[in-house]
């Protein structure tokens, strides 16, 4: 249909042939119209029977609905059901085509396919921008964390604590997921994952996290390294990883504008209430999230949690049987006494493996299991959380070192004895502390190299501070020397020593019994 100016040179061409009867040829050179033009415009005015003191007055829109009236056959064409092309196109090998020709079935007189497919971008344009990408059903997935953070209020101290926000939302539905988080851990964010997932009931084909250290080890525009739990996690669900490329907000768009929603339609709403625990703060988001979930999109007419149903669930992939089980992976390295470091306790590993050094540690909430270069499973052992602990397999001692395991710590109380017998006390001490005696050697040797430091009366005398307050670690004798406890230690014993008795009333006096 023409446009506005259009029927400003259709007036004037039928005001120039009725009015000031020019030729068809004459209103062309004026108008700058080609003559065939001129032609059409006359023959329509013929043909509906128009009169030009009728219409003379009439303005341009309504000179249009006069000159073009709507046929029904026209009417009919515009009843394209958008919003059922739009969510239609999400699921899985739907195309506009296959869209196209199903309605062309029940409109047979509708429009054509070009056409079709015009109106239909037409349209799509005036979405909001973060509709404007089409995903499928049951693709994808985008996680990010919120700039803005969520709080909770120590009950004892009056504390202010801000608290991660987690973020999850599918490509296709916009169906969304969050909680509140002490950090964003390697745990918190593994395990919001496994959450997001038990709360839409299904799992993504893949996806797209922000390059944060807990996702990316290293973050690449063309070759991410992905975290080895997170990786362990992809494969226990079977979804692929795919990393937005660093500093393009654009590939998560969708989480951008999911986290916008959480801060404006959740947070913002919980601004004035107080929360004690995570718990307590995670039950009101809940709560909220449901009603953002249920709340109808008005450009689609239907809910995030319905369109999700339809469109997401039923082309994702199912839960697994057993929810995943958190495990950390760490690069260690196997000590001089064959152990290794983890979290502050150490773990054997057969003595035959010094030579590799370094090793893979997977570490979950009960188990510690150590692996070599080739992947070979070098230890096993029980996960403990005594700090400074050992956990020690006696499998694993090398044959000398078993036996020797008597004769070695007999060697380090002899030469603690030369040195006083209150440092004899502080590494007999050291030695039964531990499991193993020998264990106990490397802790004794500290205990010597302080006297080569600091003196050996120095020691000495530090020895005697350290039996009496059980500072069996080298690092509180250190400190003991380093600021000459022993000095002070032994004038506060020395003015709490009472020498003179004669006038201290004993139990007899209040008894009643002393003599009068």
């Amino acid at each position: 249909m023409p446009g506005r100016n259009s029927m400003r040179r259709i007036k004037e061409s039928l005001r120039l042939h009725c009015e000031a009867g020019l030729s068809q040829t004459e209103i062309s050179r004026s108008l700058n119209l080609g003559r065939s033009t001129v032609q059409e415009y006359l023959r329509r005015f013929e043909s509906l029977q128009l009169s030009w003191p009728n219409i003379s007055g009439l303005s341009d829109a309504e000179f249009e609905v006069l000159f073009y009236p709507q046929k029904p056959a026209a009417l009919c064409r515009k009843s394209i059901d958008y919003v059922y092309l739009n969510r239609e196109l999400r699921r899985t090998g739907v195309t506009l085509q296959l869209l196209w020709q199903e309605y062309r079935k029940e409109q047979t007189d509708g429009y054509g396919y070009s056409q079709f497919c015009w109106l239909y971008r037409a349209w799509q344009k005036g979405l909001k921008p973060y509709l404007r990408q089409s995903y499928k059903g049951g693709d994808i997935v985008f996680i990010d964390y919120s700039g803005k953070k969520a709080q909770i209020v120590d009950r004892k101290t009056g504390e202010i604590k801000p608290m991660e926000l987690f973020v999850l939302v599918w490509g296709a539905s916009n169906f969304i997921y969050a909680e509140a988080q002490v950090s964003q851990g390697l745990e918190n964010w593994i395990m919001g994952h496994v959450r997001g997932f038990e709360y839409g009931g299904c799992v993504p084909h893949k996806a797209v996290p922000d390059n944060l250290k807990s996702g990316v080890d290293k973050a690449c525009y063309y070759d991410p390294d992905i975290n080895h739990t997170y990786q362990q996690l992809s494969e226990h669900y079977g979804f692929a990883v795919l990393p937005a490329r660093p500093r393009r907000p654009k590939d998560k768009a969708k989480v951008e504008v999911a986290v916008q929603i959480v801060q404006r339609w959740i947070l913002a709403r919980l601004r004035n209430r107080i929360f004690h625990t995570i718990e307590a703060l995670n039950a009101a988001i809940r709560q909220l999230l449901e009603e953002v979930n249920t709340r109808v999109m008005k450009r689609l007419g239907m809910s995030r949690k319905a369109l999700f149903e339809q469109v997401d669930k039923p082309n994702a992939r199912s839960l697994p049987d057993q929810p995943f089980v958190f495990q950390e992976w760490l690069r260690k390295s196997i000590s001089t006494d064959h152990h290794v470091d983890i979290f502050k306790h150490y773990y054997s590993v057969p003595t035959v493996f010094y030579k590799n050094r370094s090793v893979d540690v997977r570490v979950s909430a009960t188990i510690v299991e150590i692996f070599g270069s080739n992947k070979e499973r070098l230890a096993t052992h029980a996960r403990s959380h005594k700090p400074y602990g050992y956990t020690t397999n006696p499998d694993h001692m090398p044959e000398r070192q078993k036996s020797l395991a008597c004769l070695e710590p007999a060697k380090c109380i002899e030469k603690a004895r030369h040195i006083g017998p209150n440092t004899e006390k502080l590494v007999t001490a050291i030695l039964t502390s531990k499991p193993f005696p020998q264990q106990g050697i490397r802790p004794s040797f500290g205990i010597f190299r302080l006297g080569h430091d600091f003196g050996y009366e120095a020691l000495e005398k530090a020895a005697e501070v350290a039996v009496a307050y059980h500072f069996l670690r080298v690092n509180q004798v250190r400190d003991v020397l380093r600021s000459r406890l022993y000095e002070r230690w032994r004038q506060t014993e020395e003015r709490s020593t009472v020498i003179n008795t004669d006038n201290v009333r004993g139990q007899d006096y209040f008894s009643g019994r002393a003599a009068v």
